[in-house]
């Protein structure tokens, strides 16, 4: 199988946050994207394969705090019990929850420029290695009728259940994907197409927002007909990471990295604050 020389990795250091629970809040991922991005950029840690999960969060890209009646639209999330957070890496709105694993793959550039095309090549050829025993076709091309569209949407049978980012900072880069493993694909989907609803109230825009067609997208147990969980998932990544030659090292984070974290924390809870004011529930 032709897998990406970015997988192939000497180590990687493996940091699991898909258990911490509801109190886990998507700000501290974000942080901790920013901060593992650092230390790799800068070489004090390997390249870093980090899992998580939220339990009912929205997460908006910046574009969506441009939104005419945004208070409306996150007024109405947080009725469905949904937290609600900006996040600092491009793209739209999408839906986190305990069916749903995100994976971060914080690679290095300090040697040599990576593409931003072989980043997103590098996911979505774990992706098709984790998923290899299964007789589907992982297509990425973009999925019209998604929410956060773009041309790196993974799909099968033209129904989209994972959508890949990216986060550069000094010299590190953080490649993430979430991943809905199970529950309906088409209600999260009707969330977020709601959520425009009230958010736009059919105003014209100069930024053309996606028009939600909530059968466009189903989770990854919908689309093999099996019962897929975040656990099962997170054994095929481990199996698949170990099967391309690196050792997985559990770490937690270092002092220095500790001390990272609260400056990037305190940057994400400034950038919630100013752009959803009493809207931005902190976890503290």
């Amino acid at each position: 199988m032709n897998k990406s020389t970015l997988l192939h990795q000497e180590a990687w250091r493996f940091i699991d946050q898909s258990t911490l629970g509801p109190l886990f809040h998507g700000i501290q991922s974000f942080a901790m994207d920013d901060t593992l991005c650092t230390s790799v950029g800068n070489g004090t840690s390997h390249a870093t394969c980090r899992t998580w999960v939220h339990h009912n969060t929205v997460v908006l890209g910046i574009q969506d705090t441009k939104l005419p009646y945004l208070e409306d639209g996150v007024t109405f999330l947080k009725e469905q019990g949904y937290n609600v957070i900006v996040r600092n890496s491009g793209g739209l709105a999408v839906v986190l929850d305990e069916g749903v694993l995100n994976i971060s793959l914080i690679l290095p550039e300090a040697e040599r420029s990576i593409d931003i095309d072989a980043g997103y090549d590098a996911m979505w050829q774990l992706i098709q290695d984790m998923f290899a025993d299964f007789d589907v076709n992982i297509e990425a091309k973009e999925i019209v009728g998604s929410y956060c569209p773009g041309s790196y949407d993974l799909s099968i049978r033209d129904q989209k259940f994972a959508g890949i980012s990216q986060r550069r900072i000094r010299k590190g880069i953080a490649v993430q994907i979430y991943l809905c493993i199970d529950n309906s694909g088409a209600e999260r989907a009707a969330l977020i197409q709601h959520f425009y609803e009230k958010a736009l109230k059919g105003t014209e825009t100069k930024f053309e927002y996606p028009t939600i067609v909530p059968k466009t997208m189903a989770s990854l147990s919908e689309l093999t007909n099996t019962n897929l969980t975040v656990a099962d998932v997170m054994l095929r990544l481990m199996k698949t990471l170990h099967g391309y030659g690196g050792a997985l090292q559990p770490e937690g984070l270092t002092e220095e990295e500790h001390t990272l974290y609260e400056h990037h924390l305190k940057r994400m809870i400034d950038r919630n604050e100013k752009a959803l004011g009493s809207l931005f529930s902190t976890y503290r």
